[in-house]
């Protein structure tokens, strides 16, 4: 049987410290990092998506950022082909791949070979039902998916309409569930190592809410400023990520930027919340506490011995 090729997942909470540690590990055990993220594949949107750093990407090679402009498609289909094409492409080249992120759909496509309907599309239905969420609200027509496929509609977020439209199109077209088709592999087709970080809750949000400061600091409201003078619609895919959304409101008159800032705030805590019940619910995470600065160096070294046991071991790595 053929030898699995190995792969390393790093996941957690917004704000957890994800990215230092990818870099760290990464630049140990002669990694390249593959960005998880779904924001982060958007060009012209650098401060909001956190993105690694110009330095930081020329330190250690990453990929999956900057690949599409915010008006064109992608997916999580788009996203595991990709991703799993990279992973062969590192290990050819005789390094250790890593993924990194909060996007628990596109992290588990590749780690555990989703596979996802190949459905028709339905483009007069689709405009029926945005015209819905656009008349009653995007809650109506999250509401109309909790009755056809609770376990779909458990995992999207109602602001998702893009993927809630698609999981009604399928029942609609196939009499059939996305979740239905959503099949999961018991076993990862890599020889798999998931590092989870968590933190006490209230330095948590603490820490999201100092990171959205400084994003603002930084100039995060010019960043939307740009896009809408660019001609890019505000009701996109990419333009309904955290920060985004929130900041047109503003932009365009309607409430005070410190309104638009806490909102922000809000829901990126919330967001943090709902990353962690996706990634605690995946088995054979290990789990890592960073809540006090003074273990974090003791925990980058347990990290980087159990990665070195397990995989420089392994021929090409």
């Amino acid at each position: 049987m053929q030898e699995k090729q190995p792969l390393v997942v790093i996941v957690g909470p917004t704000a957890v410290g994800k990215t230092a540690l990818s870099l760290t590990l990464a630049r140990r055990l002669n990694g390249e990092i593959i960005s998880g993220d779904s924001m982060q594949v958007y060009r012209q949107m650098d401060i909001g998506t956190a993105k690694a750093t110009p330095e930081e990407r020329s330190v250690v090679p990453h990929h999956l950022i900057d690949i599409i402009d915010p008006d064109e498609e992608y997916s999580v289909a788009h996203f595991q082909e990709m991703a799993t094409r990279l992973i062969a492409d590192i290990h050819r080249r005789g390094r250790l791949p890593f993924i990194v992120g909060g996007t628990g759909l596109y992290i588990e496509s590749v780690t555990h070979r989703f596979q996802f309907s190949d459905a028709a599309q339905d483009h007069e239905l689709r405009e029926r039902l945005k015209r819905l969420a656009e008349a009653e609200g995007v809650e109506a027509l999250h509401r109309q998916l909790a009755l056809i496929d609770p376990v779909t509609a458990e995992r999207l977020h109602p602001n998702d309409v893009k993927r809630v439209i698609r999981a009604i199109e399928i029942y609609e077209l196939t009499g059939q569930r996305m979740s239905d088709y959503q099949y999961r592999a018991q076993q990862s087709p890599y020889d798999l190592y998931m590092i989870g970080l968590t933190m006490e809750r209230a330095l948590l949000y603490e820490r999201i809410n100092r990171r959205v400061d400084q994003m603002i600091e930084d100039g995060l409201v010019e960043e939307v400023r740009q896009l809408l003078d660019r001609g890019y619609d505000p009701s996109l895919v990419s333009m309904q990520g955290l920060g985004y959304k929130e900041l047109v409101p503003y932009l365009y008159g309607e409430i005070p930027l410190q309104q638009a800032i806490a909102e922000i705030k809000k829901r990126t805590r919330r967001f943090a919340k709902r990353q962690l019940s996706w990634f605690r619910r995946i088995p054979d995470v290990h789990w890592f506490d960073v809540s006090n600065p003074e273990n974090y160096p003791s925990i980058v070294d347990t990290i980087h011995h159990a990665l070195a046991g397990k995989f420089l071991r392994t021929p090409n790595i």
